[in-house]
């Protein structure tokens, strides 16, 4: 991707989750020279990888495989393996519609996936076999907005504006926007998309970018630079 659509896609993005009333921390706004001045001060935005990202999978094609989403607070696996502390991650992202994130599911992360609004937000779900390959012969059960709900191999979960889902650490997924871009939140334990990502077929993390203007806002992957 070039440099010069992630700042279009970051300007879009951030004024569609205004459109709806919502409003992003402070340091959503920050300019990377403030960035780089209050770098000291930043540590646990920076450590938690708190801030703006997108990603393509490293398909090349955002518009038709990627996410675009803003993590708004992440804890620590260490609080999370001892139980207490700062278990919980926030997430807020713009899924457009038809653009898939590819079937994954997490090693550690349980999440729920909110349709904040506009369009549907519509889900493939699947269990897992024994050796934790996606299960595409048996229903699996899901809880949403604390109701048990089953899908059947061949069904698609479709969430209204309102409507949430809870998946479990093992629960395969993938999603994609209906009748119009959704506001999408994600609430979950401790984030680590490094480490806890595991995608059935292999993609990348981060979009490849080429420097053709100066970014407008830093991405996550641009953090390595501090």
């Amino acid at each position: 991707m070039k440099r010069s659509e992630v700042n279009d896609i970051l300007r879009q993005g951030q004024a569609f989750i205004q459109s709806f009333g919502w409003h992003l921390p402070p340091f959503a706004d920050w300019t990377p020279d403030q960035f780089r001045a209050r770098a000291d001060q930043a540590q646990a935005i920076l450590s938690a990888g708190l801030g703006w990202d997108l990603t393509d999978f490293g398909q090349g094609d955002y518009a038709r495989t990627g996410l675009f989403l803003f993590t708004a607070r992440n804890g620590s696996a260490a609080d999370l393996q001892a139980g207490r502390g700062m278990c919980y991650a926030e997430k807020i992202m713009w899924v457009r519609d038809g653009q898939v994130t590819p079937m994954h599911r997490h090693i550690v992360k349980a999440e729920d996936i909110i349709n904040r609004g506009g369009g549907d937000l519509v889900l493939k779900v699947h269990g897992a076999q024994a050796d934790g390959t996606v299960c595409r012969d048996r229903p699996v059960t899901v809880a949403c907005d604390g109701l048990p709900r089953q899908i059947g191999p061949d069904q698609h979960l479709r969430l209204t504006p309102g409507e949430s889902v809870t998946l479990l650490p093992g629960v395969w997924h993938s999603f994609w926007a209906e009748a119009g871009d959704a506001l999408v939140g994600e609430v979950s334990t401790v984030n680590d998309d490094m480490t806890d990502n595991v995608f059935e077929a292999p993609v990348g993390r981060f979009a490849r970018i080429d420097e053709d203007e100066a970014p407008w806002r830093l991405l996550v992957s641009d953090y390595g630079g501090f």
